[in-house]
């Protein structure tokens, strides 16, 4: 969520309205695939003479309940059921939220295996983000953005 952010918030809000809606459909999406692809692994190994039937974990095991808040969430918006005052404060709450969750990723960085990761590793990791700033630097003066 965060490239999608940095990479739509220029453009303007429509562009991260429909940048985050088409990334977290990406991601619920994710869900349904990999319930298909062990399906059919499972199914590959329990075929033969022995085979015991196979059986799906109950609806409650198979999907989190913040997908489902997620949904019902984007349906009570789309059907105009939010009412319009609550919609400034919870876009609020969501950026707030945001910073929360990409400050809590940053500070579950365990910075002592990234440093018994070795000087090439940390030289090729310094390397590449100094190549994608640069590049993202050149692309922003090229396209006229700062």
């Amino acid at each position: 969520m965060p490239q999608v952010l940095a990479a739509t918030a220029p453009v303007g809000t429509l562009a991260v309205q429909v940048g985050t809606l088409v990334k977290l459909v990406r991601v619920l999406m994710l869900g349904p695939v990999v319930t298909v692809l062990a399906l059919i692994a499972r199914s590959g190994q329990q075929s033969g003479p022995g085979a015991r039937r196979m059986s799906l974990p109950p609806l409650s095991h198979m999907v989190p309940w913040f997908i489902v808040g997620f949904l019902l969430l984007v349906a009570a918006r789309s059907l105009g059921v939010t009412p319009e005052p609550l919609a400034a404060p919870a876009g609020d709450l969501a950026g707030f939220l945001t910073i929360v969750s990409m400050a809590a990723l940053g500070l579950g960085v365990d910075v002592r295996a990234l440093a018994g990761a070795g000087p090439r590793a940390s030289a090729v990791v310094t390397l590449s983000l100094a190549l994608i700033g640069a590049l993202a630097l050149f692309l922003v003066r090229v396209c006229g953005l700062a």
